[in-house]
């Protein structure tokens, strides 16, 4: 029996309607930017496997610090105790989060470091004796399938069956200069009708509303508001992390910083599931009390796993490099004239470009998950490439060591694909 076959028997896949999809390719091996298929046949791993293996698959310098650790720790419970690894990663992380961030709670994958930002900001509030259980977010925006992080997400193909069963949140258009002044003034509205726990926002890229990007300068004084008024301002920063935006993280490019950031996906470097929620002291301090009844009572039986933690020192390590610096500067110049050559293509209705991120609408209607955006996924798996498309939407998000032979491999395939259409 073949693996397709195998997995067709047993396994339920994720944003997968079954009755109409149940192919999928057996992956044997990867590395650096390169997936294997059973057949040996490559594939230039075009989104870093949904934004994780920023330093690439297996790399060498991450896998010799988690076999390290194997041989040390492998798992132990992180209520009542601690252990090295995470103490370090601890340390590690504030040093390059923004200056305000103090505290570091570890969890297991993005949806949960949102949901326990959400739930910071809820019990935050309770603990200091005032109710408010209001969340504004941005309309189309999206941080998870937990309860909490599926009530702040915007987009419907996900939330739709769930609508009655969510927080209470309301939403604000994502800023543009058309709509910037009535998305202030509507903000400004919300906040004096409600009481407003929390907004939590995807600084400058919107990941799964297709890679949306917006300006810092609207970010920055949407954020100046909440501030004023007392709103915890959250940043999930699980897509963003981790220096696809140039930077250590997205909010490093606006003045006024988070009061607390949702982290996972790169973490680990693609190597293992793990998330991390910071705060700051502030957030912190509302949790300390005589009272047990006042302590932040939410765990994970894999928090702070020895070997996730030992992956994420590693990513760090290699994040903080000159060569990798250097590295994605590369990738920026590469996109940017990338996007200069291609952006008035006819079949291209826009394009656009942040840090190591790129992506393009086609100016053709067609389903996320519709049979036009299947075609040209298979399209790009033909030429050797995986990508992913998001409905009309066509984007990279490459490893941070991509050579500049595959950047270009993958500019040809989407110059081609175009050409098909």
């Amino acid at each position: 029996m073949s693996l397709t076959e195998r997995d067709q028997k047993h396994i339920w896949h994720p944003l997968t309607q079954h009755q109409i999809n149940s192919t999928f390719l057996p992956i044997s091996k990867a590395k650096g930017v390169l997936l294997f298929d059973e057949n040996n046949n490559e594939y230039i791993d075009g989104i870093s496997s949904w934004y994780t293996a920023m330093f690439g698959h297996c790399n060498d310098y991450i896998i010799e610090k988690v076999t390290n650790q194997l041989k040390t720790l492998d798992q132990i419970i992180f209520a009542g105790l601690t252990h090295e690894p995470a103490i370090q990663l601890s340390e590690l992380l504030i040093e390059i989060l923004p200056e305000n961030q103090e505290k570091i709670f570890f969890s297991d994958n993005g949806s949960t470091a949102n949901e326990i930002a959400i739930k910071m900001s809820l019990q935050y509030h309770y603990n200091k004796g005032v109710k408010k259980d209001t969340i504004i977010a941005f309309e189309n925006g999206f941080h998870g399938d937990t309860f909490g992080a599926m009530s702040a997400s915007g987009l419907a193909v996900y939330n739709g069956p769930f609508k009655a069963h969510l927080l209470k949140v309301e939403r604000i258009p994502t800023p543009n200069e058309a709509n910037f002044e009535k998305t202030l003034q509507k903000l400004k509205d919300l906040i004096a009708q409600n009481k407003v726990s929390c907004f939590i926002y995807e600084p400058l890229v919107q990941g799964a509303n297709s890679m949306h990007m917006y300006k810092a300068e609207h970010l920055e004084q949407i954020l100046q508001v909440c501030k004023s008024n007392h709103v915890i301002c959250i940043a999930d920063e699980v897509m963003t992390g981790f220096g696809k935006l140039g930077t250590n993280f997205a909010s490093d490019h606006i003045e006024t910083k988070p009061d607390i950031i949702s982290l996972s996906k790169a973490l680990t470097a693609g190597v293992v599931p793990m998330a991390a929620t910071s705060c700051s002291i502030d957030i912190y301090n509302a949790f300390l009390s005589d009272s047990v009844d006042n302590a932040f009572f939410h765990a994970h039986t894999y928090t702070a796993n020895p070997i996730a933690c030992s992956a994420a020192i590693a990513g760090i390590e290699l994040l903080k490099s000159k060569e990798i610096k250097a590295n994605i500067q590369t990738i920026i110049t590469s996109h940017q004239n990338f996007n200069e050559k291609i952006k008035n293509h006819p079949k291209i209705e826009s394009a656009r470009q942040l840090g190591v991120i790129f992506a393009l609408d086609l100016n053709i209607d067609m389903d996320r998950y519709g049979s036009k955006r299947d075609e040209i996924q298979k399209s790009f798996m033909k030429k050797g490439v995986y990508l992913r498309p998001l409905g009309k939407t066509i984007y990279m998000v490459p490893a941070f060591l991509i050579s500049a032979l595959h950047l270009s491999k993958i500019y040809a395939s989407i110059e081609e694909v175009l050409e098909e259409l």
